[in-house]
């Protein structure tokens, strides 16, 4: 079983509070929006990171992330993007590739909006982890946190981390 912890929209913002989280993780996932990469090294040095650069980073990010992260984790294939939309509203660019090869996990951010959702036409679960960065319109920093155990997610539960604009 591997234990993951997947954020997204963070625009550089980084507290004790999510690296506590990051620490009892196997991996850490992140959307895009990652804001200066100074951020996303402070996890690296607990914790392997995956990630995609989002629409707000710059060449730095770009350079270390792609637009898209396609793997398979413990019998389960991820893909991950930051814009991607959800079940019926998929932006063209990703439709496109689910028709051709769904993932049994699609990951992505940019909405600032937590949503899990299983597709029923593509076979696939769905996941936006929300926003875990102070800047946007969300009320709520949020992340999740779940498993991959041969093949399935399990143990999913959503990490509310306070309102935006104030540490907890």
């Amino acid at each position: 079983m591997i234990r993951i912890l997947l954020m997204s929209d963070t625009h550089g913002y980084m507290d004790e509070r999510i690296l506590e989280h990051a620490a009892e993780a196997d991996e850490v996932w992140h959307a895009g929006d990652i804001g200066p990469l100074e951020s996303i090294r402070e996890i690296r040095r607990i914790k392997p990171v995956r990630a995609v650069f989002g629409n707000i980073d710059g060449r730095e990010v770009r350079q270390q992330a792609p637009l898209d992260n396609r793997f398979e984790l413990d019998g389960l294939d991820v893909w991950m993007t930051h814009i991607g939309g959800y079940p019926g509203r998929y932006e063209p660019r990703v439709r496109e590739i689910l028709k051709v090869k769904p993932p049994g996990l699609f990951i992505c951010g940019h909405s600032h909006i937590l949503k899990v959702q299983f597709d029923q036409k593509y076979r696939m679960l769905t996941m936006n982890p929300g926003a875990a960065g102070m800047n946007g319109f969300h009320k709520v920093r949020t992340m999740l946190r779940f498993a991959i155990d041969q093949g399935e997610v399990k143990d999913l539960a959503v990490i509310e981390l306070g309102p935006r604009g104030r540490t907890i």
